[in-house]
């Protein structure tokens, strides 16, 4: 992974503005290794990172407003029809995604923003929102702060991983393991948990 992102790299902010609008289209890697690895390997300075941010930001919402505008374009039943079939190739299950749907009717600016702190759902859910022809203005605006939130702690993470003097990559590994389990318990807590997801305006 390391030899493809660095030679992505060598292209400078525009290679990275490549790799975060791609991720945000198809999430390989997945966003977290990506901000951890920028992090750690290319922000040498605060004012880079500062401009890493920005950028890696900007691309997640251009990449959020080319999905958006594809289920603006095909409507709620080819939208549907299209997760159906093809969700499962990119790890998202069609009752997750119809179950964020619906909450959307009711809550889509809080869905907008938690939605990109789920798994593959961050990618995916502003078809959905297109496809509803939510207002465009709040949708955006909630989309990009949580963005720049999960953008923000994971570069972050990876600049204080630099010269630390320990094992970048093997303390880089812990935290996406931690980060995939918290993932995977706010899913089963949104699948099987009816309070949660009355709480969190989902149910």
């Amino acid at each position: 992974m390391t030899d493809p992102l660095s030679a992505i790299l060598g292209f400078g902010l525009l290679g990275v503005a490549c790799l975060a609008f791609t991720e945000k289209i198809l999430p390989l890697p997945p966003s977290h290794v990506l901000l951890l690895f920028l992090g750690m390997t290319a922000a040498p300075d605060l004012p880079t990172l500062a401009i890493l941010l920005l950028v890696t930001t900007l691309s997640a919402i251009t990449g959020c407003l080319v999905w958006y505008c594809v289920g603006r374009r095909i409507g709620l039943d080819r939208a549907d029809r299209l997760v159906e079939r093809f969700g499962k190739y990119v790890c998202l299950r069609y009752a997750t995604y119809s179950r964020l749907g619906q909450a959307y009717r009711r809550h889509h600016v809080r869905v907008s923003l938690l939605a990109q702190f789920i798994p593959t759902v961050r990618n995916y859910l502003p078809i959905a929102a297109g496809a509803l022809r939510l207002p465009l203005l709040p949708f955006a605006a909630a989309t990009l702060l949580g963005a720049t939130l999960w953008n923000t702690g994971f570069l972050i993470t990876g600049y204080l991983m630099r010269g630390s003097g320990r094992d970048s990559y093997a303390v880089g590994f812990r935290i996406i393991v931690i980060v995939l389990a918290l993932e995977m318990a706010f899913m089963l807590a949104l699948r099987y948990g009816p309070a949660w997801r009355r709480r969190l305006g989902f149910g």
